[in-house]
């Protein structure tokens, strides 16, 4: 197995025992784009720690409108409360950037988080980065303009990306985004403009991250400190 210090940046934090007791229950993982991780109502048996390639977890209404909720790359793992107990997935997960992650079974890591200290602090700074995320979510849908969250997610996305061009189409930003399509084509001509982005064919490209940054609301947050 690929070394977890290397990738998983999370992983990387851990006590030398820790790292060790998680290669021996953890398996290599590949997806690829679309790959599901799960429906809302399932039961969450593996949890994923990515080291490349982003999972979006994604919100769906009972008139079949979407958006996400978060979206989870090298920074962190899905199924922040199934490390310590049983739960259900509440979102959709899949993903959207191919890429690779170490999988563990839920019940396992459980496991090991009830017999480790350590293990569970560091599991649990990142569900209260989450959390940080997730309060800041709503407020910002109402009061920031769209092209204010598009520039957030784009500067999300290419945190977790390997590269400056993100493939994406206007259907499916407006999925993520919980717009219409005609809102994410102004937004993109309108961070265009400014410089920071080319958009074409489904083609994401980030030509100036400083015009991004500034482009984008103040709720925007590195991995770090998601």
């Amino acid at each position: 197995m690929t070394n977890i210090s290397q990738r998983n940046a999370l992983l990387s934090q851990l006590e030398p025992q820790d790292k060790a007791d998680l290669i021996s229950i953890m398996s290599d993982f590949d997806f690829e784009a679309g790959h599901e991780f799960g429906e809302v109502g399932d039961d969450i048996s593996h949890i994923y720690f990515v080291n490349h390639g982003i999972i979006s977890a994604v919100a769906t209404m009972e008139d079949g409108q979407s958006a996400e909720a978060y979206m989870v790359g090298c920074e962190g793992f899905t199924g922040v409360t199934a490390w310590q107990v049983p739960a259900e997935t509440s979102v959709r997960f899949f993903c959207h950037l191919a890429g690779n992650a170490f999988r563990v079974k839920a019940a396992k890591l459980r496991g090991l988080a009830s017999q480790s200290e350590s293990l569970r602090t560091t599991l649990a700074s990142y569900g209260a980065a989450l959390q940080v995320e997730l309060e800041q979510a709503a407020p910002c849908n109402a009061i920031h303009s769209a092209t204010q969250r598009f520039a957030k997610w784009l500067l999300r996305a290419h945190d977790r990306a390997n590269g400056d061009t993100l493939f994406m189409t206007q259907e499916f930003l407006a999925k993520m985004l919980g717009v219409q399509r005609t809102t994410v084509n102004d937004a993109a001509q309108s961070l265009a403009a400014a410089g920071a982005i080319s958009y074409s064919r489904g083609r994401v490209t980030i030509k100036d991250r400083a015009a991004l940054e500034r482009a984008s609301c103040e709720c925007y947050l590195t991995p770090e400190g998601t």
